[in-house]
C-alpha cells in the first residue's frame, strides 16, 4: 500500500478526535489528511500532514434552537457538491490506494467512481434534520447517503453491537492519555473542584456558556471554572479561565470534577471512558444531539434545570471504562494497507 487519504468532515471537532485517536494507533503509516476549519487546525497543531481545503455551513441557532433547517440543508448541499470537485481533484493527484471517510461522503462518491477501496467511520446512517415539504430533498440525499454507504468496502460504527454485512462496530472510538488524572489536574493547575464547559467547533453553543456561567455564580460552590470555548468564539467571560482552543479536550476532561457540554458524540464517549460526570445539554431541533443526549438522560429543557444537575453531578462518583475502539478501527484499516 502506496498511500492512503483521510478525508475528515469539519462540521464539528467530533470527527477529527477520533479520527486523531485512529491515527494514533496507525503508527509509522503516513496519512494524508483533508478536512477544514477547526479540524485542520488541531491536526495541525498536532504535525499532521493536512489539507485544509473544505468550508463547512454554519448553523443557525438562537437560544440554543436550530433554526432554518431548510437553508442549511440547501447551504450543506452545496458545500457536499464544492466537496466533490475539490476531493476529486486531491484524489486524482494523490492515486491513494484505499480512501478512508469519517462523514465526508463527497470524497466517498468520487472514489467509488474510480473504484478506490474505501472505508467509512460514522455514527449516522440517516439524517432528519427537516420536516415537511422540505424533508422530501432530505429523504432523497438520505437515499444517496445509503447508496454510499452500501458501496463502502466496511463501514466502522463506534458503538458495541453486532456486526452486519459491510458494518463493523468497535465500540467508541476515544483518544487515551498516558497521563494519570493527578498529573494532568497537577499539569492544569486543577486545585479546587473543576467544572469545565466545553461547546466544541462552532460559536453556537454561546448560549450554553452564558447560561451556565449564570447559574454557577448563583449557586453557593467553590469550584474553578475553565471554559473550552473553542476557534470560533471571541468573547470574553469575566472571572473564569477561557482556554479558547485546545487540541486535548479529553485530558482536560479526565482531569475536572464535572463536564458541561454540548451533546456532540465523541465528546460524550471520552466523558465516559474517563468516568467524568457530565451534563449534555443538545441543539434543540438537531436530531443527532438530541438522540445523542436522550441515551445520556438529558433533553434540552435541562437547561432550565442546571442548578439542580450540577450539584448533583458533583457528588457522581467517577467510574472509568475499558475501551479498544480504536484499536478495533485501527486493526480494520490496517488489513487494507498491508
Amino acid at each position: 500500500m502506496n498511500c492512503f487519504n483521510f478525508f475528515s468532515s469539519p462540521i464539528g471537532l467530533g470527527h477529527v478526535t477520533r479520527d486523531i485517536a485512529i491515527a494514533e494507533n496507525l503508527k509509522n503509516i503516513r496519512i494524508n489528511f483533508v478536512t477544514g476549519s477547526g479540524a485542520a487546525e488541531i491536526l495541525k497543531k498536532m504535525d499532521y500532514q493536512v489539507k485544509n481545503v473544505y468550508n463547512p455551513p454554519s448553523f443557525i441557532v438562537k437560544d440554543g434552537t436550530l433554526k432554518n433547517q431548510a437553508k442549511w440543508l440547501w447551504n450543506y448541499y452545496q458545500y457536499y457538491k464544492n466537496c466533490k470537485n475539490i476531493s476529486q481533484k486531491i484524489i486524482q493527484t494523490d492515486n491513494p490506494n484505499l480512501v478512508i471517510s469519517d462523514e465526508d461522503f463527497a470524497a466517498l462518491s468520487i472514489a467509488q467512481e474510480m473504484k478506490i477501496p474505501t472505508v467509512l467511520i460514522t455514527d449516522v446512517l440517516e439524517t432528519h434534520f427537516t420536516r415537511g415539504i422540505v424533508s422530501l430533498i432530505e429523504k432523497k440525499m438520505n437515499k444517496s447517503m445509503q447508496e454510499i454507504v452500501e458501496k463502502c468496502d466496511v463501514v466502522i460504527i463506534p458503538e458495541h453491537g453486532d456486526n452486519q454485512g459491510n458494518i463493523q462496530r468497535v465500540g467508541p472510538i476515544i483518544r487515551q492519555t498516558n497521563n494519570s488524572r493527578e498529573e494532568l489536574r497537577k499539569k492544569f493547575s486543577f486545585e479546587k473542584q473543576t467544572i469545565i464547559i466545553s461547546i466544541g467547533g462552532t460559536d453556537v453553543g454561546i448560549f450554553l456558556v452564558e447560561k451556565a456561567l449564570e447559574v454557577i455564580s448563583k449557586i453557593n460552590q467553590d469550584v474553578d471554572i475553565v471554559i473550552v470555548s473553542g476557534p470560533a468564539v471571541n468573547k470574553k467571560f469575566e472571572n473564569v479561565t477561557n482556554l479558547g482552543f485546545v487540541d486535548n479536550l479529553h485530558e482536560l476532561i479526565f482531569a475536572s470534577d464535572l463536564l458541561i457540554s454540548m451533546a456532540g458524540k465523541s465528546t460524550i464517549d471520552e466523558a465516559n471512558f474517563y468516568g467524568t460526570p457530565s451534563i449534555f445539554i443538545p441543539i434543540k431541533g438537531h436530531f443527532e444531539q438530541e438522540d445523542n443526549a436522550k441515551q445520556e438522560g438529558f433533553v434540552f429543557e435541562d437547561i432550565n434545570r442546571l442548578d439542580v444537575l450540577i450539584l448533583e453531578r458533583l457528588e457522581h462518583k467517577r467510574s472509568q471504562a475499558n475501551n479498544n475502539g480504536a484499536k478495533n478501527a485501527a486493526d480494520i484499516i490496517r488489513k487494507f494497507i498491508q
